[in-house]
């Protein structure tokens, strides 16, 4: 067995309505003045407005802070901690898509410490202390709920992260009623987002381990499970919490064993032309399973395994197929776009975006089979 180490969020609280008793976690902590970070959409569907206000009756002082945008810049990142010392916050709430929760991690941490962002890019180069943070998903994709992860989009175009344990909220939050009004194109997008993740944790070239793998299964089996019954019938609790669940499990897993090559590839298609993440990784994701399939025949086997037990006694190269058939089912059923050009990538930009994504080498490494520049720019004339 290989040696290992496995962090993640302490506490995990999966249970409908829970968004509403959020006081009674902060009350065991004694936090008082909380400061909020969420999106404008999510304030303009309403969706902010009882756990506000629950709090606010439970005596808690809540500042909303509402200016998140997708792939949030550094400017955001930084007035969101200014607001967040200047309302004298002693804990901060996540509550939203991707972005605002890992917005909300940089600001529980800029609040109580604060340090130049180009300082802390990359593992293990912030420094503590930071605020109290709970993170409560409105989606079912990043699993940022439980990664130590924060992804900030720079000046120049570069997608940067600051990856610190410091950065593992105190608690998850999963209520499922938050997730029901998500319309379908983002409940696809973001659950084939948390699907990549698992199947990146689970044939990722580093820190692979028995807990990650475990977790990346189980994880997959929800998501692939539920992911069309959460499309086609949103107000279904049950499917949605089963993708709330899933994508927290994938999260754990790759938080311990990390992405690589569809997420790199998908990271210039977000920076360079505002695709959403979810939406990157599902457009490049079937064309790299194909080019990963050489070397991860075996683990590609051991996932149809799990996901069709009609599979148990086919040969790796059969079942590996399945899977990948089965991958690109999930995106060519959804209802989102299918090929990059439908997203406003030009044939002539290919050749910059395979350049671009040979620079996330952090995450390139990782994959189990080695990419150059070339195969890049085959699988983006692929996914064209």
């Amino acid at each position: 067995m290989p040696s290992f180490h496995f962090e993640t969020t302490p506490r995990i609280v999966c249970e409908r309505g829970a968004a509403l008793r959020l006081a009674r976690i902060l009350q065991a902590g004694d936090q008082r003045r909380a400061f909020l970070v969420t999106d404008p959409g999510l304030v303009a569907a309403g969706l902010i407005d009882a756990p506000a206000a629950a709090l606010r009756a439970a005596g808690v002082h809540v500042t909303v802070y509402d200016r998140v945008q997708a792939d949030p810049p550094e400017h955001v990142v930084l007035e969101a901690a200014q607001a967040a010392r200047d309302d004298r916050a002693d804990c901060v709430i996540g509550l939203g898509g991707g972005s605002s929760l890992d917005t909300a991690k940089l600001v529980a941490l800029l609040a109580a410490n604060p340090q130049p962002l180009a300082d802390i890019y990359g593992p293990q180069r912030a420094r503590g202390p930071r605020l109290p943070l709970i993170q409560v998903p409105t989606t079912a994709g990043t699993g940022s709920e439980v990664t130590p992860t924060s992804v900030v989009s720079t000046p120049d175009h570069q997608k940067r992260g600051v990856i610190s344990s410091l950065l593992f909220p105190d608690v998850a939050v999963l209520d499922a009623a938050l997730t029901a009004a998500l319309p379908p194109g983002p409940t696809a997008m973001t659950g084939i987002d948390a699907m990549v993740h698992a199947i990146e944790a689970y044939t990722t070239r580093h820190k692979k381990n028995p807990m990650s793998d475990m977790l990346a299964v189980r994880a997959l089996q929800l998501l692939h499970g539920h992911l069309d019954g959460a499309v086609r019938q949103g107000g279904d609790l049950d499917n949605r919490e089963a993708m709330l669940l899933g994508s927290l499990l994938a999260g754990m897993a790759f938080a311990n064993a990390p992405v690589a090559a569809i997420h790199a590839l998908a990271h210039p298609l977000g920076s360079h032309f505002h695709v959403p993440h979810g939406l990157a990784n599902s457009l490049v994701m079937v064309p790299i399973l194909r080019f990963n399939l050489p070397v991860a025949e075996g683990a590609y086997a051991e996932l149809a395994r799990a996901l069709d037990p009609g599979l148990r006694d086919a040969a790796d190269a059969e079942a590996a197929l399945a899977f990948i058939a089965a991958m690109q089912a999930h995106v060519a059923a959804s209802p989102i776009p299918q090929r990059l050009r439908e997203v406003g990538v030009g044939e002539s930009d290919l050749p910059a975006l395979a350049e671009a994504a040979m620079t996330v080498d952090r995450l390139l490494m990782n994959n189990p089979r080695d990419l150059t520049r070339d195969d890049a720019l085959a699988i983006y004339t692929q996914a064209f």
